[in-house]
């Protein structure tokens, strides 16, 4: 302000100076002393500016200097106890991811297991359609090579019968007790007592019936005679001796039993392939006939077919229960990692609560009339004994609140 008013001076000095020039000498050199004496006072006021400014300048770098003392003095309190609530929360992290730690391994060892046994599974059965190719040539040679041993003694004729069907069985995978049993007693609804050959357990509590029948003098009298008449005949008790088997099965009616759930047909299984195949030949209706008294033809190759399907519908069934309990762990782990992540979360809001907490803290500390500082710094001033002094920039910021 000065300043200017001595420049506006100076102004109207000039011009009464314009307007004197031809007037007073001595007007003119009052005018002029004038002026020097406002160009120092002048001078003087420039100076005075520049140490304000030189000064305004040096509070105002003071001020920042505190300012960023402050801050990291702030900070490092912050870092301080961050870092020790931090390495508490990591104590309860460790508990809480150790578990579940736990639980992924053992999810992923199952999940392994499976993958491992399905593949196992495949390269298994393929080796074992391969057996069973082997198989049925050899039980077909076996067959004849026993006939001769048979022939004449029908309950050894039976016995052999149903070990050819236990083989057949167990070659394709089905094992005693756990797919099928042999000989079980079950009642029918007269309360007679009925044993079944074969009892083949299927998923779902279901069951499939299958006697084993061998009908083998007649067929080797046709086979082993070259007078026509004698061949003849042996094939006509041949093919009465089919029927009378599944005729005689199909009145056991064994599907009804009590505890056995069963199609309406049972299996009948004659292990002598070739003569189920000539009885075939020589009465097309055979099956039919059978099939009316709910009984279905079998031999070798169409049973070694329908058990071969049943065991893989057991190694389904088996990967099917893995599959439902590896989804059950997974169900398990998707809830210990929604709780992770809900125990995770807590772990944030208490990490803002504690930032809050920090910053209410500072408030009083530092902020307000009456904040704590100033009232603790009042007792040193009341030459209270001391050995340290409050920091100065958080005193400064203290009392300029």
């Amino acid at each position: 302000m000065d300043v200017i008013l001595v420049s506006l001076l100076l102004s109207i000095l000039l011009i009464l100076i314009f307007r004197v020039r031809k007037g007073n000498p001595s007007a003119i050199r009052t005018y002029q002393e004038e002026i020097s004496n406002l160009r120092i006072k002048l001078a003087v006021k420039d100076q005075e500016i520049k140490i304000l400014k030189d000064k305004l300048l040096s509070e105002k770098d003071r001020e920042a200097r505190l300012t960023t003392e402050f801050e990291n003095l702030s900070f490092k309190i912050l870092e301080q106890n961050s870092k020790k609530f931090q390495e508490q929360n990591a104590e309860q992290l460790e508990s809480i991811l150790r578990p579940l730690g736990k639980e992924i391994d053992v999810f992923r060892k199952k999940l392994d297991k499976s993958n491992d046994d399905f593949l196992k599974g495949n390269i298994a059965l393929t080796e074992h359609l391969k057996t069973l190719q082997g198989l049925n040539q050899q039980l077909s040679q076996d067959t004849h090579n026993l006939t001769n041993a048979l022939i004449g003694d029908s309950k050894t004729q039976g016995d052999w019968g149903e070990k050819q069907l236990e083989v057949l069985l167990e070659r394709t995978g089905l094992m005693r007790n756990i797919h099928f049993t042999t000989q079980g007693g079950y009642r029918d609804e007269n309360g007679d007592l009925k044993k079944p050959d074969f009892i083949i357990k299927l998923p779902d509590d279901k069951h499939i019936i299958i006697d084993s029948k061998v009908s083998l003098t007649a067929y080797y009298d046709y086979s082993s005679s070259e007078d026509t008449e004698i061949r003849k005949e042996a094939l006509k008790r041949h093919l009465a001796s089919v029927r009378k088997h599944f005729s005689d099965l199909g009145k056991k009616n064994y599907q009804s039993l009590y505890g056995i759930n069963s199609p309406d047909h049972v299996l009948m299984f004659v292990p002598i392939e070739p003569a189920l195949m000539l009885a075939y030949q020589q009465d097309s209706d055979l099956h039919l006939d059978a099939f009316d008294k709910k009984v279905v033809l079998m031999s070798t190759s169409i049973l070694l077919a329908t058990l071969n399907t049943i065991s893989s519908i057991w190694k389904q069934e088996n990967q099917k229960r893995n599959v439902i309990e590896i989804a059950k762990q997974g169900g398990l782990l998707y809830d210990k990692f929604v709780g992770f992540v809900e125990d995770l979360l807590r772990v944030g809001k208490a990490l803002d609560a504690s930032k809050e907490s920090y910053s209410d803290a500072m408030n009083k500390l530092v902020d307000g009339k009456g904040n704590l500082i100033t009232k603790v710094e009042k007792l040193r001033e009341l030459e209270a004994k001391t050995n340290k002094n409050i920091p100065k920039n958080l005193l400064d910021r203290a009392q300029g609140d």
